[in-house]
């Protein structure tokens, strides 16, 4: 099963967060899912080569920049590596390791050198990803749809998915007749729906867990019902494409499951806008770095946004929590709102990466905080 994004889990990111080395080499490059990779190798190369200077100029080892240098080539020529891109690729490398997420959002070509990894935009990929499945589901068929921006519904194999309602019950119609002789009422009817969503629910969970992406359903009363009443999937979307999905196509499904995502994605920031403001009543919520970088290090901070594009170099402090800012980013200070980002994360706080014009104010940063400070 060959997906086009591969989404950091939440155990991946804590190790990257905790990860210290003092090479350690952050690459972010834009790609396309229907590219070759050709151009994309090229970047990667003018990317890394800046990285190397970084490190040069802050003294590096020697033999750590050679390491960093054959992992990066070694990636660049595995054809097999660039066949399924998405539209971001965020690189991660140490002279030991290597490690790469192929994203679904569009993020800036970005190289940043330091003790720690810059892993801001990242989060964006966790926070909306812009991507997600669709079940279709009818008593005839059920099929799982990837949804990616800028390419086509790619239909996903699940292994263990029933192929209709009648297999789910095992039989060859769900309208055989019973031990009885008598025929099955509509009450016969929906057990065989239960039955059959939740063999359904069983087969999805290593795909979907394994992603944690939006799942939009597509079906019909009262098939849609009584899947939701036996899902078992925490981020199924609230709202279902209505209508028959054996006789819409995989494109129209996509395309309605965009216009959900992007409600989903409405409803949770403006929740949050909403939160930010009663907070701030109570002087608990702030959108001054001084003051959010101090309430993250003593583990103040329940929710961030940060601006996933805006790099404010400096440094924190670990016991203060006091600020240092710097002129320009090197290899020995960092970006002041990723050390933010990144403090929250580890005090089991909620980061949300996202656009400037998101974060309440237009700031590059606004907390909403666990008790005043």
């Amino acid at each position: 099963m060959n997906l086009h994004t591969d989404l950091p889990t939440r155990t991946q990111i804590d190790r990257l967060l905790e990860g210290r080395h003092v090479a350690s080499v952050s690459i972010y490059l834009s790609t396309s899912p229907t590219s070759n990779g050709d151009a994309e190798r090229i970047e990667l190369k003018n990317l890394a080569n800046e990285g190397k200077r970084q490190l040069e100029l802050a003294g590096g080892d020697r033999a750590d920049l050679v390491a960093i240098d054959e992992s990066i080539n070694e990636l660049s020529e595995d054809d097999a590596f660039w066949q399924y891109q998405a539209r971001s690729l965020a690189i991660f490398v140490t002279p030991g390791s290597l490690t790469t997420f192929r994203l679904p959002n569009h993020l800036a070509d970005l190289v940043e050198v330091s003790d720690r990894f810059h892993l801001k935009p990242l989060l964006r990929a966790v926070t909306f990803p812009n991507v997600g499945f669709v079940l279709a589901l009818a008593q005839g068929s059920v099929r799982l749809i990837e949804v990616v921006p800028e390419i086509g519904p790619v239909e996903v194999s699940v292994p263990g998915l029933p192929v209709d309602i009648a297999a789910a019950a095992g039989k060859s119609s769900i309208k055989d007749r019973g031990h009885s002789g008598k025929m099955h009422g509509s009450e016969g009817q929906k057990v065989h729906m239960r039955q059959y969503s939740r063999q359904i629910d069983q087969a999805l969970r290593p795909v979907l867990n394994a992603n944690r992406l939006p799942l939009i359903l597509a079906a019909a009363e009262p098939l849609e019902s009584i899947y939701r009443a036996t899902n078992t999937y925490p981020h199924l979307a609230p709202t279902t494409i209505g209508g028959n999905p054996e006789t819409t196509s995989d494109t129209d499904l996509v395309a309605s499951a965009r216009v959900v995502l992007d409600e989903v994605y409405a409803a949770e920031l403006k929740e949050l806008h909403d939160l930010y403001g009663r907070r701030g009543s109570e002087l608990r919520a702030s959108s001054d770095i001084v003051d959010v970088a101090r309430a993250a290090t003593f583990g103040a901070v329940d929710t961030v946004l940060v601006d996933i594009d805006e790099v404010v170099p400096g440094v924190i402090d670990d016991e203060s929590g006091a600020v240092t800012f710097m002129d320009e980013a090197d290899a020995i200070g960092y970006g002041v709102v990723d050390e933010i980002a990144r403090r929250v994360w580890l005090s089991g706080g909620r980061v949300l990466a996202v656009r400037r014009g998101d974060i309440p104010g237009g700031a590059a940063v606004a907390a909403i905080l666990r008790y005043p400070i």
